[in-house]
Order: C-alpha cells, then sequence, then structure tokens
C-alpha cells in the first residue's frame, strides 16, 4: 500500500481550476471505463463546485465523458428536499445531471427526506450494493470535496471525534452551521481513504487560513476534519486558487 503525499496545484484565478479540473474529470472517466467497465463519482455541494458542474455540461464534456457508464453518488446531504436550494443533489441535478446523459438508475442520492439516522442506513446500504464481495462500499474513481473556512470538508465539522467510524460507510450528523439545515449525512473518512483520486476545490480569501492550517499546520483534525482526508492507496489533489493560498508557508 502506497500513501502518496498531497498534490498542490494553484490558479490565478478560479476559472483556471475549473478548466484544469473539468479536463482531469474526463480523463480519470475515460480511463475507468476503459480500465473496469464503469467511473464512480462523488459530488459535492457548496457553491465552489457549480461553475464545474456547468463546465462539465457543455461541450466538449458532454460529449467526452462516458456519462453512460458514470455512477453518481454524494459526499454529504442536508436533510431536505430536492427542491430545496440547500440540497446537493438538487444542485447537482440543476447544473448537471439534467443537462447530461446519466441513465437515472445511476444516480444515488441521499434519501434526503428521512431522518439522518434512517437516511445514513439507508445510503450504507446503497453503497455495500456497489462494492466488491466482502466490502461494504465502492472504490470510488473521483471524490470532489470542498474545505469551509473552519476546516471542513463533506459534513466533517471540527470537534468531531470520528472514533465510531470503523466500517461504518455513512453516519448522520446533527450540527448547527451557520443557518444552513442541522440534520446531515455524510459519508466517513474511511469511504473517502479508499478512493483511487480526490480533489478539494477551494477558491477565495476566505478559505486562507483553513487551506494553511489544513496543509501546513500540525496534525489535529479536531480543529481542521479535512486533514482526516488521507488516502491509503490513492492521491489527493489540491486546486486552489490564488486568494485560497495567500498563508501558504510552502507550495509544494
Amino acid at each position: 500500500m502506497t500513501m502518496f503525499p498531497p498534490q498542490l496545484l494553484i490558479f490565478e484565478t478560479a476559472a483556471e481550476l475549473h478548466h484544469v479540473a473539468a479536463a482531469y474529470w474526463r480523463r480519470l472517466a475515460q480511463e475507468a471505463v476503459e480500465v473496469r467497465g464503469r467511473f464512480l463519482l462523488v459530488l459535492a455541494g457548496g457553491s465552489t463546485p457549480k461553475p464545474l458542474y456547468r463546465r462539465m455540461a457543455q461541450s466538449p464534456y458532454r460529449e467526452d465523458v462516458p456519462w453512460s457508464q458514470t455512477h453518481v453518488f454524494w459526499g454529504d446531504e442536508r436533510m431536505t428536499s430536492p427542491e430545496d436550494p440547500e440540497s446537493n443533489y438538487g444542485q447537482a441535478r440543476e447544473t448537471l445531471l439534467s443537462q447530461v446523459p446519466v441513465p437515472p438508475e445511476q444516480v444515488h442520492p441521499v434519501p434526503g427526506k428521512l431522518e439522518p439516522e434512517e437516511a445514513a442506513l439507508a445510503y450504507g446500504e446503497t453503497l455495500a450494493r456497489w462494492a466488491r464481495a466482502g466490502r461494504s462500499w465502492p472504490r470510488f474513481d473521483l471524490v470532489l470535496l470542498g474545505l469551509g473556512s473552519d476546516g471542513h470538508t463533506a459534513s466533517l465539522f471540527p470537534g468531531s471525534t470520528g472514533g465510531e467510524e470503523e466500517g461504518v460507510p455513512a453516519r448522520a450528523v446533527h450540527a448547527e452551521y451557520g443557518d444552513r439545515p442541522a440534520d446531515r449525512v455524510t459519508l466517513t473518512p474511511p469511504v473517502f481513504n479508499s478512493a483511487r483520486q480526490i480533489f478539494f476545490l477551494v477558491t477565495g480569501e476566505e478559505k486562507a487560513e483553513a487551506v494553511a492550517g489544513v496543509l501546513d499546520g500540525e496534525y489535529d483534525p479536531g480543529r481542521w476534519p479535512a486533514q482526516r482526508i488521507r488516502p491509503e492507496d490513492g492521491r489527493v489533489s489540491w486546486l486552489v486558487d490564488r486568494a485560497a493560498a495567500t498563508q501558504l508557508v510552502d507550495e509544494f
């Protein structure tokens, strides 16, 4: 098992970041289908990936990505209806999935209308259906993640211990975060860390302290939950715009 060091790519603008992310997404999808016959993708919520989703819904990506062999999952979700603007699934459906030929049966949202614990169990069962024999979840080909200004990613928030997550693919989260819904479901670090490729997409000066804390700071996942994303046998790439990179000590 090889643990690769994180890759850091800094872009002058968010538009450049999304352009490169789209090109990587296309290549990873094509390679996964060629080698394994399917592309397993985990989408993120929040504002940062929206321009990327819109780009992927346009030419040439709408034609070049093997959408008919793509399976779509989510890293976390708020317990709300798909029509709610806070729904990660609803956001992706509007900006991307309604524009590309992904078969509906290959889109696997978290059941946002259930109670969090029930939804977490149900999503764990969904993941298990796409896992290899003897595994509780599939090995994803690409996971997209964002970063909050407090260092959270997906719905892994500061202060959570994560000690209960051994072998648990999804768990309920009851955490207030600004004025957003408190009840959520998130995939757990073991699921993320089994992925082949993880992209952190981070833009804006308000994220600079968190980027530096996660990448340059001492390992303190209670303070910086994104530090818990450390792939076991895959790669993690940080795609960061110049504004979000201003507090980094080393551009490795």
